[in-house]
């Protein structure tokens, strides 16, 4: 993981032309990037794309950003809105793709013998993912994550729990399921 100074300083070079400064951000940052965006349930390919419109907007963005100001949450801030415009523009184009894809999954369900974390992650709500990919994945801190987000801290506490209470039963149902053989309730 980098260090925050190191991350400035870097910003702070691109921001005055220097583009190997920019290409060491991209580098040091879009492992951790891609990740957030695996991790929020969209595929390699979805991930790849989010990624390189993510650095498209730091590039646009990059005189907004302030010396001093960490560089992880305002970097962070902008993929979260990649992501979500991303989501708005999915379902806007492809509504009837997506029932039609609901209804077909109605038909048949995949086993859930061995569930795995991308499918525990994508029982829960948006937000609390989100939280969950930027205090696990990208191991930001509670203060880093809700600048990112735009929310308190205790919204991110809240949201933190929530989500670490839901897949706890998650992983309950499956291990009592398992146990039994998936015999009787």
């Amino acid at each position: 993981m980098d260090s925050e100074p190191e991350l400035e300083s870097l910003l702070l070079e691109y921001q005055r032309g220097n583009l190997a400064a920019a290409s060491g951000l991209v580098h040091r940052l879009s492992p951790q990037l891609h990740r957030f965006f695996a991790f929020q349930g969209t595929s390699r390919r979805e991930a790849d794309d989010l990624l390189q419109e993510t650095w498209l907007r730091v590039h646009e963005a990059r005189h907004t950003y302030r010396a001093g100001a960490a560089v992880l949450p305002w970097v962070y801030a902008i993929a979260r809105h990649i992501r979500i415009d991303h989501f708005r523009r999915t379902l806007r184009h492809n509504s009837k793709t997506q029932a039609f894809i609901r209804e077909s999954a109605g038909a048949a369900q995949p086993s859930v013998e061995h569930p795995d974390l991308e499918a525990l992650l994508a029982g829960l709500p948006d937000s609390q993912r989100e939280v969950i990919a930027m205090l696990k994945m990208a191991d930001m801190s509670l203060e880093e994550v809700a600048r990112a987000t735009g929310s308190s801290v205790g919204s991110v506490k809240q949201k933190a729990h929530r989500a670490y209470e839901k897949l706890r039963k998650q992983f309950e149902i499956h291990r009592k399921g398992s146990i039994s053989g998936g015999a009787g309730r």
